[in-house]
């Protein structure tokens, strides 16, 4: 499966889930990916299933001085960047709103996430190319009672997103962008009671490889979601 024209590529978050996924299918492709996660032992296990076309760097996303290094290091290993995709994220439900678990979300998905997302953009327009795909959510359109850091963190990173692209269309800039709403994955990250309509990991990679051939700005993953999105527009009028 390919991503053409991409053919170096970052994953941030893949030692499990959907940057896991990703990771296999892209490598399947004939890529050289570079991955990111916190367990060396999992990002070892990837590399030894396709050694020539692995490199990973341990990193931590919310120790923000090593964001940098880690990166440019992978960028060096693949001799260039193609295509970025920030699979890294937290969702804790927290009906008590205890304030520790509301700080991991937004030092993850706010601070860290703004990091990272700084970093590439800022690579991409030294070399006047390159796409750039988040993982968001659903969720990020709505707020939530049961987990508000999560959906809120959520809403930040789709306006953020937003607010690149606008920055880099005046610029005249050749740079993509790729907002990803998930609706339910199965992956750790599905918590709750009553979850419905849950993708298997291998079709939303499948659905986001398809967006990223397609240079698409946003998609839903998996289709059907776009109903649920668009029932929640119609909420937040």
């Amino acid at each position: 499966m390919n991503t053409t024209p991409a053919t170096k590529i970052i994953i941030i978050g893949a030692s499990s889930g959907i940057g896991k996924e990703l990771t296999l299918q892209l490598v399947r492709g004939n890529h050289v990916v570079g991955i990111t996660g916190r367990r060396v032992d999992l990002l070892e296990e990837l590399k030894c299933k396709y050694p020539d076309k692995i490199f990973y760097a341990q990193m931590d996303n919310t120790d923000l001085d090593s964001v940098d290094s880690n990166l440019e290091y992978l960028k060096k290993r693949l001799d260039g960047l193609d295509l970025l995709i920030l699979c890294s994220g937290v969702g804790n439900l927290n009906e008590t709103v205890d304030f520790v678990l509301e700080q991991q979300t937004i030092e993850l998905n706010v601070t860290a996430f703004t990091k990272i997302a700084n970093w590439t953009v800022k690579c991409f327009e030294k070399q006047s190319s390159g796409h750039f795909v988040a993982i968001t959510s659903l969720a990020g359109m709505i707020s939530s009672d049961v987990a508000p850091a999560y959906n809120a963190s959520k809403a930040f990173q789709i306006n953020y997103l937003k607010g690149l692209r606008s920055k880099l269309k005046k610029s005249n800039s050749p740079i993509n962008i790729t907002d990803v709403r998930p609706g339910f994955v199965d992956t750790a990250m599905a918590k709750g009671e009553g979850l419905f309509w849950v993708a298997p990991v291998n079709k939303a990679a499948y659905q986001i490889i398809a967006a990223i051939n397609k240079k698409k700005t946003l998609v839903y993953i998996t289709k059907r979601w776009a109903i649920i999105a668009y029932i929640f527009r119609l909420i937040n009028k």
